[in-house]
């Protein structure tokens, strides 16, 4: 029991969470205002890690556990490495304070672990390339708390309400239900005031972040409409990387003009029948231009229909950088429709299994609320690692049958008995508590 393998032993919680608290133990004390504190910021970020990773509703909730019961701080040692754990108001003191872009460093870390366990390699796509899927999500809403950073709806009633966002981005596969979150770009007031403008202003710091930590990532952008714009293609095209981007005729109404100028018997043609009958049609054309705006930027153009026995279609049109070919065409197809997995598997994943994606865990003067959001969803990508490639996170989800039930059961253990290692709770729930070494709380 609890036999690791070789990859096992890089990407399992205990070292992934170690990796982390190094960085966190190296946040800079400048990003640290007001007096000394007697709670170090790496147990506080830790802290917050915990909450999340712990599926905690509140932070409220985690500070009554944490501050009336021995156990769940001795849990807390034990499992986050947390010596000096902080009351709710303690945690938000000092994590306002944490500039976000300090919290860019674990996820690279973990990215490096999973190059190096070679669990990487199974999201290689087309030609090398990996799939990104980028897009923009909110995370905080009041219409009375606010700060610098929010963004405003200003109503028709003249009331203002204040809102985070930040574009995210996931490493996706076609096949594959586990995402890779990359850290998220926060969306602030100053990026403007359409939805356009301000996912196209954070999108380019994302991307720049992303080329920055991984220069020799092969990348294949995925994301909507929104996107297909030349000055964001162009900065894709300046940071070497592909891209496959869903278009519409009412948004580039000038390329979709150009197109209606081919037939069918112009285009390129694609068929191709599956063994249950579902047929995928792609006409495609390469070097088009993107639009009046930008006739030099040159595109490749898809469209495609797809066909299930029952009659059923799904019909879709993409651009991308990649030159498409009738044995990539499909291919090229299943990355700009993995674009989907960024909402499905990602979002709907934080809002629907316990991760509170939704509920206000609080927004402070400064930084808190972006500071909370990075924490969840360093959070979940320690999940989605450990669904990919942990031995032992797989056999306990499999013996409960579903995240919530062992969120559930990881939680019981959690707050009722003393545990020494996450092998010794893993154990506990594959195998029943004798396997593992856990005390009950006596007192």
């Amino acid at each position: 029991m609890g036999v690791h393998t070789t990859a096992d032993k890089i990407i399992f919680i205990s070292s992934l969470l170690g990796e982390i608290r190094k960085d966190f133990e190296a946040v800079p004390i400048k990003a640290q205002r007001g007096p000394k504190h007697k709670y170090p910021i790496a147990d506080c970020l830790m802290s917050g890690l915990a909450i999340f990773g712990l599926k905690y509703g509140s932070l409220l909730q985690f500070d009554k556990a944490n501050r009336s019961d021995e156990i769940v701080k001795g849990n807390l040692q034990n499992l986050y490495g947390v010596k000096e754990s902080p009351s709710d108001t303690q945690m938000r003191t000092r994590l306002d304070d944490v500039d976000p872009i300090y919290l860019r460093k674990p996820y690279r870390t973990l990215f490096n672990l999973l190059q190096r366990s070679k669990l990487l390699w199974q999201y290689r796509f087309i030609d090398g390339y990996v799939i990104i899927s980028i897009d923009g999500t909110e995370y905080f809403d009041s219409q009375e708390v606010h700060c610098d950073n929010c963004c405003e709806r200003h109503h028709s009633n003249g009331k203002i309400s204040y809102y985070h966002q930040m574009m995210s981005a996931v490493l996706v596969h076609p096949e594959k239900k586990e995402v890779i979150p990359l850290c998220p770009e926060p969306i602030i007031k100053q990026d403007g005031f359409t939805k356009n403008d301000c996912e196209r202003n954070a999108s380019i710091r994302l991307l720049d972040h992303i080329r920055r930590e991984h220069p020799h990532l092969k990348i294949i952008i995925t994301a909507d409409a929104l996107a297909a714009n030349g000055p964001l293609i162009k900065h894709l095209v300046k940071l070497n990387m592909s891209y496959v981007i869903v278009v519409k005729p009412d948004g580039n109404k000038s390329l979709f003009e150009y197109m209606n100028v081919f037939k069918d018997t112009d285009l390129e043609n694609v068929k191709i029948t599956e063994k249950d009958g579902t047929i995928h049609q792609i006409k495609y054309h390469n070097q088009v231009p993107l639009n009046d705006s930008h006739p030099d930027l040159l595109v490749n153009f898809i469209d495609y229909t797809e066909t299930k026995p029952n009659g059923k279609t799904y019909h879709n049109t993409w651009i991308t950088g990649t030159t498409v070919t009738k044995g990539n065409a499909l291919k090229l197809v299943k990355a700009g429709r993995a674009k989907w997995k960024i909402e499905n598997e990602t979002f709907n994943t934080l809002k629907n299994q316990n991760y509170h994606f939704e509920h206000n865990f609080g927004h402070g003067n400064q930084y808190l609320s972006t500071v909370l959001a990075l924490l969840m969803m360093l959070a979940f990508l320690i999940d989605q690692i450990q669904q990919l490639g942990c031995g032992l996170f797989k056999a306990a989800l499999h013996k409960l049958g579903s995240k919530r039930d062992l969120w559930e059961h990881l939680r019981a253990l959690f707050f009722k008995y003393i545990i020494k290692s996450w092998e010794d709770i893993y154990n506990s729930l594959i195998y029943g508590h004798k396997a593992a070494l856990l005390q009950p709380d006596t007192s």
